[in-house]
């Protein structure tokens, strides 16, 4: 380990000692107020939901936070612990409009720094009387080689498993944050929309799971209001709040932001939908309402392109492009994917986005360029559970490329003629964690060259599968931890099989080593990676 890492630890150390209390509570620091007048706290701001940092790239970082009513957000930023060389920074207002939440993109940050933030809320009526300050702290990344790390899972609050404080909360998220990495990807189900949390679920042993619960989470999300109801209910966890101050968040969405499986356009008439009881039928209109509720809550650099765009790249050094994927937003009808020609029906990324990706992954000039997918390439995974009947993700069936197949086909061929090296993919979604290996030689569709996706998941919520394999990319399963045939489906967080992935990038020999991981942070299977040159 190099020893500004070493220096880095300890800071990191002397940081939690001073800002979180033992054990998995959140401890908020006071510091002295700048005005003079210190109001009862039933006067001044609160803040509600913590501090957040995101979408750390170059020399930006967002940061963002959330009042309890209208108010100004104030941003400090300094290089000191103690903040003696701090500057202010006035941020946006916080309005009903936005539920309150405010974010500043802070820019003209040095490379490779550790950065310290405090986030406050100014009144409106007074503009002298200000909240308790929030602190958080990230690293800017590296403008030469350095060690890069970063980890990946999605899938939080599914299947009625939601924040149980008697055995610890979101306890996965505490895990990642003490692994340190420099960044989390979420790969989506950041929330789930259409999944109530009951004050008890029975599990699989006959004992309680005791969740809190509020009101937005009694019922599917339909109204703008209960889908930010979804995001304020996870963050009332502790060990998601002490991650998010310290771990800056790269986030995506995937269908259960808005309900299970959904694709433009759906009517809300299926079997699911009616035991759901959707009074609202129309798939766009609770969309629109669900991709308004994430923007204002994940911490996300908004594009100029097109309002609301998920898909982005971020740099972060020399070393490596993280390429964020939406598997959402522009596909075509969750059908059978029997389609032999491209077109609107076969659309997943869509011609847009897959031009975007073209285009990026050609100008990167960092050693590893990482895709992040909300969905597996070569999982088949069933779109209508109730009649067994169509596709959900890219996965067709064995055979040569159908559907959704034919946009993959194209972007693997891509990437093959351009000379793209060292591409990798991680993803989530299917609830369990595994290693696939695509070998164009044991493929339907060959013209690619060889390549890794890693899954891992669920970070907190119900496990499942495994899913069935297809041939059409040649996947290999290396390596797999699922639920056995005897444990079930469906398993609570307690039954310990909740997993994220790991990635380390040596700054000397730029060797990237993939780790996956449990929520205990035991190393179930990694591998090192040879970066190849051009």
């Amino acid at each position: 380990m190099r020893p500004f890492r070493n220096r880095f630890i300890r800071s990191r150390r002397s940081f939690l000692k001073t800002t979180f209390a033992s054990g998995a509570a959140l401890a908020l620091p006071a510091y002295a107020q700048t005005p003079a007048l210190i109001p009862a706290e039933r006067t001044r701001p609160q803040v509600t939901s913590g501090i957040q940092i995101g979408d750390v790239s170059g020399d930006r970082a967002l940061v963002w936070s959330r009042a309890d009513r209208p108010a100004r957000l104030i941003v400090e930023r300094a290089f000191r612990e103690d903040f003696s060389d701090a500057v202010q920074v006035r941020g946006p207002l916080a309005l009903e409009q936005t539920d309150y939440t405010a974010r500043l993109d802070l820019a003209g940050l040095p490379a490779d720094r550790e950065v310290f933030v405090r986030v406050s809320f100014e009144d409106l009526s007074s503009g002298r009387v200000r909240s308790e300050p929030v602190s958080g702290r990230f690293r800017t990344p590296p403008a030469s080689k350095r060690d890069v790390t970063f980890a990946w899972s999605g899938d939080t609050a599914g299947q009625g498993w939601g924040i149980n404080r008697e055995w610890g909360g979101m306890r996965c998220y505490e895990t990642v944050r003490r692994d340190r990495p420099d960044f989390f990807v979420h790969c989506g189900d950041t929330i789930y929309a259409d999944g109530p949390i009951a004050a008890e679920q029975k599990m699989p042993d006959g004992q309680m799971w005791k969740n809190l619960v509020t009101e937005d989470k009694a019922k599917p999300a339909e109204t703008l209001a209960e889908f930010r109801g979804n995001y304020k209910y996870n963050l009332l966890d502790r060990n998601l709040l002490a991650f998010n101050a310290e771990v800056p968040m790269l986030t995506q969405w995937d269908d259960h932001e808005v309900t299970n499986n959904w694709w433009p356009g759906e009517p809300l008439t299926r079997a699911e939908h009616q035991r759901k009881k959707y009074i609202e039928k129309n798939a766009l209109l609770l969309a629109a309402r669900a991709s308004r509720a994430f923007h204002e809550y994940m911490p996300m650099r908004e594009t100029q392109a097109e309002a609301g765009r998920v898909y982005r790249k971020i740099s972060y050094g020399p070393l490596l492009d993280v390429f964020m994927l939406d598997m959402r937003s522009y596909r075509g009808p969750n059908a059978e994917g029997n389609d032999e020609s491209y077109g609107p029906a076969a659309y997943f990324l869509g011609p847009q986005q897959v031009a975007w990706l073209k285009r990026e992954l050609l100008a990167s000039r960092a050693t590893w360029k990482v895709i992040s997918a909300d969905m597996p390439l070569g999982l088949v995974v069933v779109y209508d559970g109730d009649r067994k009947w169509g596709v959900e993700a890219v996965a067709q069936g064995d055979g040569p490329p159908r559907g959704r197949e034919l946009e993959i086909a194209d972007v693997l061929a891509f990437i093959k003629h351009a000379g793209i090296r060292n591409t990798l993919w991680i993803t989530a979604d299917v609830h369990y964690t595994a290693a696939h290996y695509y070998d164009p030689n044991k493929a339907q569709f060959q013209d690619f060259e060889p390549f890794w996706e890693f899954v891992s998941g669920p970070i907190h919520a119900g496990t499942f599968g495994p899913n069935a394999l297809d041939n059409t990319f040649g996947p290999q399963l290396v390596y797999i931890k699922a639920p056995t045939k005897e444990q079930g489906q469906n398993l609570p967080p307690s039954d310990g099989l909740q997993f994220f992935g790991h990635v380390a990038v040596d700054g000397a020999t730029e060797v990237l080593t993939v780790t996956l991981k449990d929520w205990d942070n035991r190393a179930l299977w990694s591998t090192m990676l040879e970066p190849k040159m051009r």
